[in-house]
């Protein structure tokens, strides 16, 4: 873990939470690469503007908490933006936010057991900064008392996808702070009608604010499993390259529970800060619609998107021309290898579309045809029988490991930048408009040496051509 920076009292650390998939936002989103590493609102994906929401107040380095398979697209990212010093925190299996957060809370009180944890998802969207650090002032202020403080956002309209909080009694010990009084599951819309009409009553962020001692006092109290599960995966952890690996046979044993059920709604030092910061949980394509800028006829158009005669639609093209005609109150959202069309009313009900493909073995239900990796990125051209046409982007200095193939062979033409391909011991330069052929069962590898992207062509022939059919001799990344 790096060296964490003490630049003001108390220290507040900000614990970034990224292991949702977001399949409410299918087709965009996937759990190959979920809605966390989009950018969805701005020129910035989701992920990065909740990391510099941190940096902008001049707080603790950050700690990101994550699926290993995202460790490099995350790590990536946050460079992008500067951030090169956060801790990112590797969940073997994912066994939801209380786990994860007491992973971050021992972690931290390593060094800083009264920092208090600023615990937020990566994929939120808040609009008024200067009203979030008002109301986590109020937050630090009732942290450092000893109490968990969450935010509960003054709702605007009758919402049945989310959580709510009813405040009790004023916390007589800071301004602006309030006793819990309950807890409620999601409503349905009569229930949320009534709530949204009663002050008492906010929606549940989930965003947290508590002293990291604290909290693993509570989840001892509450949770003497996860506690012990946890801690023993954290003192075990391992290094890995810049990244810190929870132990996954303890880890792995840790009840699968939401710090809501775990801790918020069974503990005695609750409190609820009403906030108003024009925050979303962005949930659903109709939660983006509202959040989005519009055009006099109520359309949000993203990419290369025409419309005609249309009303108050979400519509999205990352590819294809996409023309809409005729039609109000819908969603449409086109990638490369899906299209999705719901009415606007119906976007929670994404996530059932998204469980039927998965039950049919469709892999668009979980992956993207553009497929991330540390080194750069692959995409699928064509696929047929016993053959497959791969773009392979390289990024400049970067190097793919030392492998071998059981079941096709490769054939490797360079379209732009120079490649270093190793095969059978061999060293060639690969220069644009040049190939090299790979027989099946041969040791190669391919490099970028130089200061401009790689891009080659990639045409694998054989019987089968699964990516699990890659035998890692070596591997700059140390993956298995």
């Amino acid at each position: 873990m790096p060296s964490l920076t003490r630049s003001q009292q108390p220290l507040i650390i900000p614990v970034i939470l990224s292991g949702g998939s977001g399949s409410r936002l299918w087709p965009v989103s996937r759990s190959s690469f979920p809605k966390q590493f989009w950018p969805l609102l701005t020129d910035k994906t989701l992920l990065q503007e909740t990391a510099l929401r941190g940096e902008k107040a001049g707080l603790g380095q950050p700690v990101i908490v994550c699926n290993a398979s995202h460790r490099f697209i995350i790590a990536e990212q946050l460079r992008a933006i500067g951030i090169d010093d956060a801790c990112i925190l590797l969940e073997p299996s994912a066994r939801n936010s209380a786990p994860a957060i007491a992973a971050a809370a021992f972690l931290i009180a390593e060094r800083y057991p009264e920092a208090i944890l600023w615990v937020m998802a990566a994929d939120a969207a808040i609009t008024d900064l200067a009203a979030l650090y008002a109301t986590l002032d109020i937050a630090v202020a009732a942290a450092s008392q000893g109490y968990i403080a969450t935010f509960g956002i003054q709702p605007n309209k009758p919402e049945t996808g989310y959580g709510y909080i009813e405040r009790g009694e004023a916390l007589s010990t800071v301004e602006g702070a309030f006793h819990i009084a309950r807890f409620m599951e999601k409503p349905n819309l009569a229930q949320a009608t009534a709530l949204v009409q009663n002050e008492r009553y906010s929606w549940n962020s989930g965003m947290f604010v508590a002293r990291a001692d604290v909290l693993l006092r509570e989840i001892e109290t509450f949770e003497p499993e996860i506690h012990s599960c946890v801690g023993q995966a954290v003192a075990q952890r391992q290094t890995d390259l810049d990244f810190e690996r929870l132990a996954p046979e303890v880890f792995d044993k840790s009840p699968d529970i939401s710090i809501d059920y775990a801790v918020a709604e069974r503990t005695q030092c609750a409190v609820v800060v009403p906030a108003r910061f024009g925050w979303s949980d962005i949930g659903s394509w109709d939660a983006l619609w509202e959040i989005s800028s519009k055009d006099t006829s109520g359309n949000v158009a993203a990419g290369n998107v025409f419309l005609e005669d249309t009303r108050n639609c979400y519509v999205r093209s990352d590819g294809i021309v996409t023309a809409v005609m005729g039609v109000d109150e819908l969603i449409v959202v086109v990638t490369e290898d899906a299209v999705m069309v719901s009415h606007r009313d119906r976007a929670q009900d994404v996530k059932k579309i998204v469980t039927r493909l998965t039950d049919a073995n469709c892999p668009e239900a979980t992956s993207h045809n553009r497929m991330y990796r540390p080194w750069g990125f692959y995409e699928s051209l064509i696929r047929g029988d016993r053959f497959q046409v791969k773009r392979i982007h390289v990024d400049p200095g970067e190097v793919l490991s030392l492998q071998k193939h059981f079941h096709r062979s490769e054939h490797w033409v360079v379209v732009a930048g120079t490649a270093v391909v190793t095969r059978d011991g061999e060293e060639l330069i690969v220069r644009e408009n040049e190939s090299v052929y790979l027989p099946l069962g041969c040791t190669h590898r391919l490099a970028n040496p130089g200061k401009i992207a790689l891009t080659l062509i990639e045409v694998q022939s054989g019987p089968y051509l699964g990516e699990d059919d890659i035998i890692r001799l070596d591997d700059v990344y140390a993956r298995k």
